[in-house]
């Protein structure tokens, strides 16, 4: 190691060791040593060993022949690749460099259990692939192994064969490749037309694709033969006419050898598709049936995505270009057909069609439009409609004016127009306005689907908006179900909406306003009978007049209701969560004060018969005071450096709100947004100040009274919110709650709320809404608790200790399965103990604890095998179907502990699930069918 040897000892120390040294006699770490004597010299010493010349490198193959142990295997191929990759002199000594390393060609070896050193057989592939994949002067010697192992039985020598080709096709030529072609070609066509291996198909055809491209790279003399012509005319050959065979038995085998040679470059593609893509048109005129014709579509399809991969190439030179009416005409037809199956192809095609640059001509576009409209509007078949409004969403950035001046107009003139003519009876009545409502529905998921660029959201965020609008003002339930659906298309705009600013932006600055007016005037009092047409960034709709069997109440409450309210929270936070910190400032400064001051002044309808104050006090201002929840959905999604006027106000009104309200939704939704303010919250006084507030706020509240649920909610939403930013206060409020579990009255809330402290919050506290989460604070929640909950357990009464049951097993479910696994002997005990419980939810949560811990920790859990056994056949038998079934999953997976274990509770087990065989429920008997199964088959030879 030493980097000022006198010039020549490198030479001296090695001419030694190659002419003295029996190097293949010493034991394996002097082995080791020599190996790395020769790798030092090599990265210090290069000039000085490159003058031995060729002797080195014999002197090496000397020292290397013979060679068992896989670490000195390892630095041996390195030393190898090394030799070439350097330059360092060959000689007459090829043959022999390549037989030295092409021994261990194909690899075997299994490391043995419990290994020090951490070698795998897939290291020393790798290294050996390294070597052999290194230099061109290998291949005469290389590639007749390659066929011979690929004519092998052992599927690993195939595979390794097929990935050594792959990587030697990077550096061959058609020189190299010549005289092996027919060979190859034979052999790799063999193993895709006879394997029953998904992964040697997959290799084939990737060493087909690699030789294909190592052809179309070459350059050739004036003289040389085109290696590339011949050898895809042997393809064509030996694939082609299987396109055309009645039975279609090697129609995909043949197919995808074709789409892999017609992968590899521009050229091959050409040649491929030129006799190929009119033989499938064919073909699929030919064949009447839809499965055959579904068949011949995949294949074309194939094709299609190839051009799709090599762009826009110029017309006289693509063979699909010149084949554009038949290759419509086709797609088209396979949009008509009454097979689903049919379609969904069809539809893949027009989406691939669709995006290759001037392929479709404006006519065709117009014929695409109206495919895709009756297909998401009127396909009877789900998969169709929705692989339609998929399609139309893929295509509208590319054509936004086809899709905004032909698609969204019709979709806009379906979704309004008027009811249905009046039908004689209830009944008629009754089907009539389903199919209406289906109808609605279907457009609104098209409008949403098709706004995937900015000018199209544009036109369709008002349609969407004047909707809302509409159906709003009904009383019925189904005026709540429409009000839900509305939003969901605009989340789903939301979301398609972030990663462009312009559209972002947009989105924000319309929707977000539109929806709080429209939630402030539902608020008020009388409801919406006073209601204003929003007549800002919207069209004017006309007023619609109430049906008269709805007119004894009071429209627009809609807005208001629980399920509506949590339709609408992810569509604000969506808008907000990637607004750039300057636009969300600016929208901040509005929103605050609507809430604080009740300013309205930014909202597109502002004339409201009162003030907006929903922080006051009154019964009046319950409606008012619900809003909160579009509050958080808001102020919990901007980033975090963004300041929030008021905030230290906001918070405390926040924090009297959700300790005072008597509605549990209000209560809870403030105690959410006071959380998620308080966890992006700078650290500081001001911070600590307020969390001092929170806590003597909270002590009286859950000491007695009649609002202690709504301070255990705040108490559990504060105690995450400072637990996933690792605040130092979040112990001492940690251990509030676990002395709230032995509360007689809250101790069962307070153990489910163990699952909201380790869960992920959809709509708050978060790292999509830009929360402060620390990596493994799950990790480090259960190392500083669950001891506190066993001691808890162990000294609790009988009527609480289910309580520290079901918190243990929340924290156990959410925590990663490798921790898991290692606490498991100090646990399992309780865990055992917590199936005896007489709590469902306790029994639900242990054993979906248990069952990936029976497939992970074998070993350990087979102590304990007597036990499981029992508790988990007692629990098949539980009136709760969900425990049930979680109990013969559990039964299942015992199957993977040591079969000389479970042999002596074998019969015992299959009579026990015999019983759950005739369970009234079909997905028990679904489980139990499996699980008894594998039980019968336990000791079975080759098991």
């Amino acid at each position: 190691m030493c980097e000022v040897l006198s010039p020549g000892l490198a030479v001296s120390v090695l001419k030694a060791i190659f002419q003295e040294v029996h190097v293949q006699s010493l034991l394996q770490l002097d082995r080791h040593t020599v190996y790395s004597i020769i790798t030092n010299f090599m990265s210090t010493r290069e000039e000085e060993l490159k003058g031995l010349g060729a002797n080195f490198t014999f002197g090496f193959i000397q020292v290397m022949d013979g060679e068992k142990d896989p670490r000195n295997l390892l630095v041996a191929f390195q030393i190898v690749h090394d030799l070439i990759v350097k330059d360092y002199a060959l000689g007459p000594f090829v043959e022999e460099l390549f037989e030295v390393t092409s021994c261990y060609f194909p690899v075997d070896f299994t490391p043995p259990p419990n290994d020090p050193h951490g070698i795998q057989r897939e290291d020393l592939i790798l290294s050996l692939r390294a070597v052999l994949a290194s230099t061109t002067q290998f291949a005469e010697f290389l590639l007749p192994l390659l066929i011979e192992k690929l004519d092998s039985e052992l599927q690993s020598a195939k595979l390794d064969s097929l990935q050594t080709l792959t990587a030697c096709c990077a550096i061959y030529g058609q020189k190299e490749l010549q005289e092996f072609l027919p060979s190859l070609w034979s052999s790799l066509r063999r193993e895709v037309f006879q394997t029953a291996s998904e992964k040697i198909e997959t290799e084939c055809l990737t060493a087909l694709r690699a030789l294909s491209a190592c052809l179309s790279r070459s350059v050739l003399s004036s003289d040389s033969e085109d290696l590339l012509d011949s050898f895809l005319n042997s393809i064509l050959q030996d694939c082609r006419h299987h396109l055309c065979e009645p039975d279609m038995k090697l129609v995909w085998p043949s197919a995808k050898l074709l789409q892999a040679a017609a992968g590899a470059s521009l050229r091959t593609y050409y040649c491929i598709t030129h006799s190929v893509l009119p033989l499938l048109l064919e073909q699929y005129t030919k064949h009447t049936q839809s499965s055959q014709r579904r068949t011949i579509l995949e294949m074309l399809l194939g094709f299609l995505e190839l051009q799709q991969k090599w762009g826009h190439v110029e017309e006289d030179e693509s063979t699909l270009l010149s084949h554009q009416a038949p290759v419509c005409s086709v797609v088209f037809s396979a949009l008509v057909d009454p097979s689903v199956q049919l379609q969904l192809v069809g539809i893949k095609a027009l989406t691939v069609l669709g995006s290759l640059q001037g392929f479709l001509s404006s006519s065709d576009l117009e014929l695409v439009v109206d495919h895709l409209i009756h297909l998401a509007l009127h396909e009877e078949d789900s998969q169709s409609s929705e692989a339609a409004m998929e399609a139309a969403g893929s295509l509208a950035p590319t054509y936004p004016k086809v899709f905004s001046g032909h698609m969204v107009p019709r979709l806009e003139e379906k979704l309004q127009s008027g009811p249905p003519l009046r039908c004689v009876s209830s009944s008629e009545r009754e089907e009539s306005y389903h199919k209406r409502h289906s109808l609605q529905q279907r457009c609104l998921q098209a409008l949403a689907a098709v706004s995937t660029h900015t000018s199209i959201v544009k036109e369709t965020v008002p349609i969407l908006l004047q909707h809302l609008q509409k159906v709003q003002k009904g009383t019925e339930a189904k005026n709540t179900q429409d009000v839900i659906s509305v939003c969901q298309s605009l989340h789903h705009v939301a979301l398609q909406c972030q990663q462009d600013a312009e559209g972002c932006w947009y989105f924000h600055q319309t929707v977000v306003p539109c929806l709080l007016a429209m939630a402030v005037q539902a608020a008020m009092p009388g409801g919406c009978a006073c209601l204003l047409l929003l007549n800002s960034r919207l069209q004017q709709v006309p007023f619609l007049p109430l049906p008269a069997e709805s007119t004894h109440t009071l429209p627009g409450k809609a807005l208001l209701e629980e399920d509506v309210l949590a339709a609408m929270i992810p569509v604000i936070s969506a808008a907000t969560t990637h607004l750039s910190p300057e636009l969300a400032a600016q929208s901040v400064s509005h929103v605050v004060p609507l809430f604080l001051d009740g300013d309205v002044s930014f909202l597109p309808q502002n004339s409201f018969p009162c003030s907006f104050q929903p922080f006051g006090d009154g019964e009046c201002l319950e409606a008012q005071r619900r809003l909160v929840a579009l509050l958080m959905a808001f102020v919990c999604s901007l980033p975090r450096d963004v300041a929030i006027p008021q905030q230290e106000w906001l918070l405390q009104e926040l924090l009297a709100l959700s300790c005072s309200c008597n509605c549990p939704f209000t209560a809870t939704t403030a105690a959410k947004c006071f959380a998620g303010l308080v966890n992006k919250h700078p650290a500081g006084q001001q911070l600590d100040e307020i969390l001092q507030l929170a806590v003597n706020r909270m002590e009286p509240s859950l000491a007695e009274g009649p609002r202690r649920m709504q301070a255990l909610t705040l108490l559990l939403w504060v105690t995450k919110a400072l637990v996933l930013r690792y605040h130092p206060l979040s112990s001492c409020l940690t251990d509030k709650l676990l002395g709230l579990l032995g509360d007689t009255e809250l101790g069962p809330a307070t153990a489910d709320g163990f699952s909201l402290l380790m869960a992920e919050s959809p709509d708050v506290l978060h790292k999509g809404c830009h929360a402060d989460v620390r990596i493994m604070f799950r990790q480090r929640f259960f190392t500083d608790n669950v001891p506190k909950l066993v001691r808890g357990f162990h000294g609790a009464g009988p009527d609480v200790k289910a309580n520290y049951l079901k918190g243990l097993s929340h924290v156990l479910n959410y925590l990663p399965k490798p921790v898991l696994v290692t606490e498991l002997p100090t646990l399992l005990s309780l865990l055992l103990e917590a199936l005896s419980c007489s709590d469902r939810v306790v029994q639900l949560s242990t054993l979906s604890c248990l069952h990936p811990l029976l497939l992970e920790a074998p070993q350990i859990m087979s102590l304990h095998v007597d036990t499981l056994v029992t508790k988990f056949l007692n629990l098949t038998s539980s009136p709760t179907m969900a425990v049930r079934i979680a109990a013969l999953r559990c039964a299942h997976a015992l199957t993977s502990l040591p079969t000389t274990v479970l042999l002596p509770y074998k019969g015992r087990v299959i009579r026990a699930l015999a019983k759950p065989l005739d369970d009234k429920k079909r997905l028990v008997r679904k489980e139990a069918v499996a699980a008894r199964g594998e039980w019968f088959l336990l000791g079975s030879p080759g098991r």
